[in-house]
């Protein structure tokens, strides 16, 4: 029996749209996902980003929840070193006091708080070359660190937090979010706060992460569901399945690992048609990698007209060889490979098309075929 699908959207913009567009189409699109039998709609966090509109998950989710019924919605993520772990609650708890039972708070750490952690290892980093592992391509890792020690990512950061602010690091964000959720917290004197909404809400907490580094080890170490992302570092998959896995306690609510592992993807009705509309994919990328930030999803007119470089080749080949571009079986073949290599119980999915119909298509297709 296959596992569950499941989608991550980021709000796209293309080329000659704009923001509500893209918002509009995220709403569309999750109407749609929920018709075509999706497990979980999730949309992501992401700021200074000219390609993508999706930067305040519980806002949008709100207007997602008012237009399905019963599809469960999440955030993936909820970037923490951006807000409080106040704000993040209650934020979440009136979602949920609207749509009750219905909300997964996805969390990851900021850009910034990654910062010390990619510095650190690419310090330590050993030379990884290309391999097939049991059917499944484990690229070679690109590192973040000359875009996290950009300029254009410091007056980004600056933006983002109050001045002299230094974001809490992940274990005691979670304690504070755990504390206020169970509600109400006390300090030594009997003095108490409440979060409202937000004490008592029905949230499933996850935790994401893109290496075998702290996010896997504390979500593994506090028995919490992990998602794994295949799609932002594939080098990476396997070191972060395990790291979370190696670290796993059991808890009440997950009494075993629960995992999701993301993945690129783009289906048509034949393989040709779909790498044909997955060219622009490369362009999109390559803009992500300079430190740009994604620029709106390009056409496959303007994606053509691209000049590439053997450089700017390297910076996308990752992404590009891990992108699941094809039919129906041929999507479906590669997405049983990476669920059977990492013991996924859930598989994540992100399709980008300039054409919206062709990413509903793209969806349902994959949908149909999964559930044959």
């Amino acid at each position: 029996m296959s596992v569950p699908l499941s989608i991550l959207d980021l709000s796209p913009l293309v080329s000659g749209g704009d923001a509500g567009d893209a918002l509009r189409r995220t709403l569309d699109l999750a109407r749609r996902a929920e018709q075509f039998g999706y497990h979980r709609y999730w949309v992501a966090e992401h700021h200074f980003t000219p390609g993508v509109a999706s930067s305040q998950p519980a806002l949008l989710l709100g207007q997602i929840a008012a237009v399905t019924d019963h599809i469960r919605l999440g955030s993936g993520a909820v970037q923490t070193g951006f807000q409080t772990a106040l704000s993040i609650v209650e934020q979440f708890g009136l979602l949920d006091a609207l749509y009750p039972g219905r909300f997964d708070l996805g969390l990851g750490r900021s850009g910034q708080a990654r910062k010390e952690a990619v510095r650190e290892a690419a310090e330590h980093a050993q030379p990884q070359e290309e391999r097939v592992v049991d059917g499944l391509l484990i690229p070679k890792p690109f590192s973040w660190a000359p875009i996290f020690a950009s300029q254009r990512t410091a007056l980004a950061g600056s933006f983002l937090t109050q001045p002299g602010a230094e974001p809490l690091g992940l274990t005691d964000v979670l304690d504070q979010i755990f504390a206020l959720l169970a509600g109400p917290v006390a300090d030594e004197e009997g003095n108490e706060v409440v979060a409202t909404p937000g004490a008592g809400a029905d949230l499933d907490v996850w935790l994401l992460g893109s290496s075998g580094g702290e996010s896997a080890r504390t979500a593994g170490a506090r028995g919490l569901p992990f998602a794994a992302n295949y799609h932002v570092a594939p080098a990476k998959i396997l070191e972060a399945v395990a790291a979370y896995r190696e670290s796993f306690v059991p808890s009440a609510a997950n009494p075993r690992p629960r995992l999701m592992v993301s993945a690129d993807v783009l289906v048509a009705e034949d393989d040709e048609t779909a790498r044909r509309l997955a060219q622009p994919f490369a362009v999109w990328v390559h803009s992500i990698r300079t430190g740009l930030g994604a620029v709106p999803f390009p056409s496959i007119d303007e994606a053509a007209a691209f000049t590439w470089t053997d450089h700017a080749r390297d910076l996308v080949a990752d992404r590009v060889a891990t992108q699941f571009a094809g039919s129906p079986q041929t999507v479906a073949a590669q997405l049983r490979t990476l669920q059977r290599v990492t013991g996924a119980d859930e598989l994540l999915i992100t399709t980008i098309a300039h054409d919206h119909a062709d990413r509903l298509r793209s969806y349902e297709l994959l949908a149909k075929e999964w559930s044959a």
